[in-house]
């Protein structure tokens, strides 16, 4: 099994990085599977909108959603997720190198999600690289019993993918 998640201290940070080793791996002509997280920052009620890139190229989802200024609740808009997970999901059926998902997050923590995505790379031996945040840590290994965590640096990500792809 060929299957690393990454944790990156910081918020936002494990998104830029895996953004940036998608990136390079693409213009490498690594065939991507998956997603990565795009925020683009607002005023500060606000926060920032999230959207995803469906790798390889598209389209880019938006999976926040603004609920007011004092809102507590969770901004994540789930049907936007399952869209970008069902365009996931159909992209892997065509094959991939490598899925790169950029969240383990509550939603996959409550069995929903890329859970599928990332259970069905690994059936069909296809690396994973997973962005996992502290609080979800425990429910990723839950889920898949062992997996290697990367450092936080764009150079030790893109070792451990090409070298899982050979």
């Amino acid at each position: 099994m060929k299957l690393a998640y990454v944790i990156a201290p910081g918020r936002g940070k494990t998104n830029l990085l895996l953004a940036g080793v998608a990136d390079a791996l693409a213009r490498r002509g690594v065939s991507l599977c998956g997603t990565v997280q795009l925020d683009t920052e607002r005023a500060e009620d606000h926060h920032c909108d999230m959207d995803v890139l469906v790798l390889p190229d598209g389209p880019k989802i938006r999976i926040s959603q603004f609920l007011g200024a004092n809102a507590r609740g969770c901004k994540l808009n789930p049907e936007a997720l399952e869209t970008a997970v069902a365009q996931t999901e159909q992209r892997l059926q065509a094959g991939a190198d490598l899925l790169i998902v950029n969240k383990f997050g509550k939603q996959e923590a409550e069995g929903r999600g890329f859970r599928e995505a990332v259970g069905e790379a690994l059936t069909r031996d296809i690396p994973a690289i997973i962005g996992v945040s502290e609080g979800s840590r425990e429910a990723f290994m839950d889920f898949v019993g062992q997996a290697e965590q990367l450092p936080p640096e764009h150079d030790a990500v893109m070792a451990w993918a090409l070298e899982a792809m050979r």
